[in-house]
């Protein structure tokens, strides 16, 4: 009996192109081609996908001369020339098809939004350099002259506040101070023009020396944009990325109003009435409400998560990461690297996390939560804070792999985050935490939604930077909190692990759980509730290393409490039980308890915790 590629795909949990590339690859003893199609022996085995018994990628199978992925790249001309670059020059002909005045794009972080940022940059920014040869390979030359027209002929004003992450306003406008400082100074052939005032290069000094006040500093995109205009004759284009990055630092760090009244003048002058530019470009998570930031901007044009137009340009496509899969001979991965890095929904495009599709082939096609690492959206925290108990709920259906319904209001104000806690939806779908199944617009320019997680890496993510600390703040049975501290203090091992057990059952059961650092936090919010008796500290020094988790009583009525953490994948009970002995075996072998024993507290219970998936195993000395 012969089979064809669907069927076979089918069968083997891959995509039908990886299915038909095996058989053009001779990889499938007995396959024939009938015409367009190829016939599968129904008996053949699955071929190797090239792993081995350690779990690394066979990395023979991965061609050198292939170019490397550019991971943390956002160099538009050394991405496209020194790596595999994913051509989104399409979005300069869509740009000026419509030829809106000024652009907001809101993606989540890791999806591209510098790069293109940079790629428009190099487009249109003139320069001594012919940086046409940037683009004579890409899609956008082929297009014709009348886009072609456009490269290369616009002043650029270009920054990116992606790294502006401090915990005060003073340090917040220093940064902001060099990023300005920098880009004046990319345009110092201002200082010999002259068409440009003394008084302007009077001022245009104080920035290049750092030296401007911070009223002086908020004008200063306007101020840039009219010597540019002046000396080109040409308004400049100004391109501001990342421009909400300050923004969330201002209200989680308490100096919000600070940065907002700067960025509202700051972006007033350069982008509202300002007739000394010719097109503008903005990039961040979150749409800040017009009345907030873009105060009387009637002329900015939003791109959102929601929004077909440019939706294909930030992130990967289906047919763009096929074509990375067969470049680096990895068709096979397909159907993996769609489990655990597919699922988003732009506008009406289907789009892969390009952060964790490129780290995942360039690290041997190895699954793992890339881009869990790469920052955190601190505003969580301030809405989980607030979460009532129904939403509560729906965030743990959310983990639990169900669809629930929500009201998404792309109109964000930061203050509303903690005024209405229903607003964590909208949230979690422009951060990236979301995906949208059905969608329908609203009298009030709101969508209700069905939404989900949109794969594993998400679903590990929310087990690590939502469910823990819903845990931590709480949000979590009360009954089960108070068996956890009763067994603590009864030093009762078995009603402990039905405790963390049974919580574990049914709070964790979308995906196999993902880590010691999961079990850590979790760990942390079931003891959360006992921080009147104990002063409860993480990771923290003390003998010849680091603890896990200390306890330490407020009262010498109760002993002082260490814990050590263990995790690994399939352990039998007996395996686990050995682990835990090894948590315990560490804390004295490393003597975690010297620093209670200096404060005197000389009753120490020292428990090992074990952990396999749902399983756990606690030992205590």
């Amino acid at each position: 009996m012969m089979k064809t590629c669907k069927e076979m795909a089918s069968i083997w949990n891959v995509s039908v192109r990886a299915v038909s590339n095996l058989c053009q690859s001779g990889r499938i003893p007995g396959a024939v081609k009938n015409g367009k199609n190829w016939e599968i022996p129904d008996d053949v085995i699955k071929p190797e996908d090239g792993r081995i018994s350690s779990g690394e990628y066979c990395k023979k199978r991965m061609n050198p001369d292939r170019k490397p992925l550019p991971i943390g790249i956002s160099d538009y001309v050394r991405a496209q020339s020194d790596y595999y670059y994913v051509d989104k020059t399409m979005l300069i002909k869509e740009f000026l098809d419509q030829k809106p005045l000024v652009s907001l794009f809101t993606r989540p972080r890791r999806f591209g939004k510098t790069l293109n940022m940079d790629m428009l940059r190099v487009y249109f920014e003139k320069t001594d350099e012919d940086t046409s040869k940037y683009f004579k390979d890409k899609a956008i030359w082929k297009c014709g002259e009348i886009y072609r027209m456009h490269q290369g002929k616009y002043p650029v004003i270009f920054l990116t506040f992606k790294d502006v992450k401090f915990n005060s306003w003073q340090d917040t406008v220093e940064k902001i101070k060099s990023l300005l400082q920098e880009e004046y100074g990319r345009h110092q052939e201002l200082l010999s023009s002259d068409k440009i005032s003394d008084y302007e290069k009077e001022y245009f000094n104080k920035v290049l020396s750092a030296t401007e006040s911070d009223v002086e500093l908020s004008s200063s995109l306007e101020k840039l944009s009219k010597m540019l205009s002046s000396h080109y004759d040409k308004a400049p284009i100004i391109i501001v990325d990342e421009y909400d990055t300050p923004i969330q630092e201002g209200y989680s760090k308490d100096f919000y109003d600070e940065i907002i009244g700067f960025m509202r003048n700051f972006f007033s002058g350069a982008f509202k009435d300002n007739k000394n530019l010719s097109y503008g470009f903005l990039t961040g998570i979150l749409r800040i409400a017009q009345e907030s930031i873009f105060s009387g901007l009637n002329n900015l044009t939003v791109n959102s998560v929601m929004d077909d137009a440019y939706d294909s340009y930030f992130g990967f496509t289906n047919e763009e990461v096929s074509e990375m899969l067969n470049y680096y001979g990895v068709l096979e991965k397909e159907s993996e690297l769609k489990e655990w890095y597919d699922g988003y929904l732009f506008g009406n495009e289907e789009i892969y996390n390009p952060w964790s599709v490129i780290n995942y082939v360039s690290k041997g096609c190895i699954p793992q939560a890339y881009w869990a690492n790469t920052g955190k959206n601190e505003i969580l925290e301030d809405v989980l804070k607030v979460a009532d108990e129904g939403i509560t709920e729906k965030l743990y259906s959310l983990i639990l792999g169900d669809e629930v319904l929500a009201r998404i209001d792309q109109n964000v104000v930061y203050r509303s985050l903690t005024d209405d806690p229903g607003n964590i939806y909208s949230l979690l779908l422009v951060a990236g935490y979301l995906k949208t199944t059905i969608k329908k617009l609203q009298a009030d320019g709101s969508y209700l939604c069905q939404v989900s997680i949109p794969n594993k890496e998400i679903a590990s993510v929310y087990k690590n930077e939502v469910l823990s600390h819903l845990i931590q703040i709480g949000a979590m049975s009360r009954t089960t909190a108070n068996r956890i501290a009763e067994s603590l203090f009864m030093n009762d091992c078995v009603k402990l692990e039905n405790a963390i057990e049974e919580y574990m059952d049914k709070a964790i059961s979308f995906y196999d759980t993902v880590g010691e650092s999961f079990y850590h936090g979790l760990i942390l919010g079931l003891i959360a509730t006992m921080d009147t008796q104990y002063k409860i500290k993480s990771n923290r020094e003390s003998g010849n290393g680091r603890f896990d988790i200390a306890l330490t009583p407020r009262d010498d009525r109760y002993p002082g409490i260490i814990m050590e953490l263990k995790w690994k994948k399939g352990l039998s009970e007996e395996n686990l039980a050995v682990l835990a002995n090894e948590a315990v075996s560490q804390i004295d072998r490393k003597k975690y308890d010297s620093g209670m024993r200096d404060e005197g507290i000389h009753k120490v219970l020292k428990f090992g915790i074990a952990f396999s998936g749902k399983r756990v195993c606690i030992k205590v000395v």
